[in-house]
């Protein structure tokens, strides 16, 4: 099963932060799941094992009337996910060629050049994703 206990909630995150990656900037499955601590009723090696995959779940299930750049999220080999050479691969790609993301003759980006280290601070607290001993 590759949803969390708390499905809603976890998808409800993942957009959230998805919705914070700037023009021209790239994240991982993994990464945005790293930004999302474990809860109470979610078990942590599963959260551990699975939880990228959640990412990728949360951004097939976005609601059609909410507008999160979906296509600024890549795998950890800096590749667009979906089948090369399908329309939703091609779609992707020339979302983010139009924001100035290139991609090398293998298909790949460059982490380093594009890249997005994650959501302000005030995000994370304003979302309750900060520890309360981090919260100043």
């Amino acid at each position: 099963m590759f949803n969390p206990p708390n499905a809603s909630r976890f998808f409800q995150l993942v957009w959230a932060i998805v919705d914070e990656i700037p023009p021209g900037r790239v994240s991982s499955y993994g990464q945005i799941a790293s930004m999302i601590p474990p809860s109470e009723d979610w078990d942590a090696a599963s959260m551990k094992r699975l939880a990228a995959r959640w990412v990728g779940t949360a951004l097939r299930k976005t609601p059609r009337d909410l507008p999160i750049p979906w296509h600024r999220v890549i795998n950890s080999q800096g590749k667009i996910s979906f089948p090369a050479g399908g329309a939703q691969a091609q779609r992707q790609r020339q979302l983010l060629e139009s924001e100035g993301v290139q991609f090398d003759r293998r298909g790949k980006v460059d982490f380093s050049m594009v890249g997005w280290t994650g959501p302000a601070e005030t995000f994370l607290a304003r979302n309750g994703l900060l520890p309360p001993r981090l919260l100043r």
